[in-house]
C-alpha cells in the first residue's frame, strides 16, 4: 500500500499495489512528492482505543471501538468491540504506553489491525478527538470533547464508563453535504451487537427520509450496548 506523507486520511492520498506495475507508471499516478511504502497486513478487523492522558501523567481510556467501514470511512463503531478481553486489555496498554512515550496531554484516538493470527498492530494515531469515540458524548460519563478540556486545563479527568443513552442523532452543522462528506453521526443502545446494526440501519433511514439535507453526505453510527 503506497501513502502519502502528509495530510492523508480516510482512504484519501492511498494506492493499492498488486504486483507487476510499472513503478515511474505508479509514482506518476500516485502525484505526491512524498509517500510511505507498507505492505498489505491480513487482518481480522479493526479496532480503536481513545486514551486522555492528563497534566500530571495520569491516564484514562474508553471501552475499544469496533469500526466498520464504507467508501474508507466509518459507517459503525460497536462498543465495546467483540474481541476477547485480553485483546481489548492488550490494546488499552499500548494505547496508554504511546501516550506515555510522545510526552502527551489530552485525548488521543489509535486504531488497531487485529490480526487473523499474531499481534496487534498499530495502523493509524489521531491526535485529537476522533470519529470512534463520538459515542461518548451521549453514551459515556464524560464526552471525550470534555476529556480534552480537562486534560488542556489541568482538571481531574472524568469517568469513561459506558451508560445507557436513548437513540441520540447529532448533525454537525455543516452547510454542504459534498461527495462522501460526514455530516453527522446517531448514538445507539442495544442488548446485543446485531441489535444495534439493525438499530442503527433504521434510524440512519429513518433520518434520512425527514432530513432536507442532500442524500450525498455521510451519516455515521456509532453504537454502544
Amino acid at each position: 500500500m503506497l501513502k502519502t506523507a502528509d495530510f492523508g486520511y480516510d482512504g484519501k492520498g492511498q494506492l493499492k499495489i498488486t504486483g507487476g506495475e510499472n513503478p515511474m507508471e505508479v509514482w506518476a499516478k500516485f502525484g505526491k512528492q512524498r509517500a510511505l511504502l507498507e505492505a498489505w497486513v491480513p487482518f481480522e478487523k479493526e479496532i480503536s482505543v481513545m486514551v486522555v492522558r492528563g497534566k500530571h501523567g495520569e491516564s484514562a481510556s474508553y471501552d475499544s471501538a469496533e469500526n466498520r467501514y464504507r467508501s474508507h470511512s466509518i459507517e459503525v463503531s460497536i462498543v465495546p468491540a467483540r474481541i476477547a478481553e485480553s485483546v481489548a486489555e492488550g490494546a488499552r496498554r499500548i494505547a496508554e504506553k504511546v501516550a506515555v512515550a510522545l510526552g502527551y496531554r489530552g485525548i488521543m484516538g489509535l486504531e488497531f489491525f487485529v490480526k487473523i493470527d499474531g499481534p496487534l498492530l498499530v495502523n493509524e494515531m489521531a491526535p485529537r478527538p476522533h470519529n470512534s469515540g463520538h459515542h461518548a458524548l451521549d453514551a459515556c460519563a464524560t464526552s471525550q470533547f470534555e476529556q480534552q478540556l480537562r486534560a488542556v486545563l489541568g482538571l481531574p479527568l472524568g469517568s469513561t464508563r459506558l451508560e445507557t443513552p436513548d437513540a441520540v442523532p447529532l448533525l454537525y452543522g455543516k452547510r454542504r453535504a459534498i461527495g462522501m462528506r460526514k455530516m453527522g453521526h446517531a448514538t445507539l443502545l442495544a442488548a446485543d451487537a446485531l441489535g444495534i446494526y439493525l438499530g442503527a440501519i433504521h434510524s440512519c433511514f429513518s433520518f434520512s427520509k425527514s432530513s432536507k439535507s442532500s442524500p450525498h453526505g455521510r451519516f455515521e453510527l456509532n453504537s454502544s450496548g
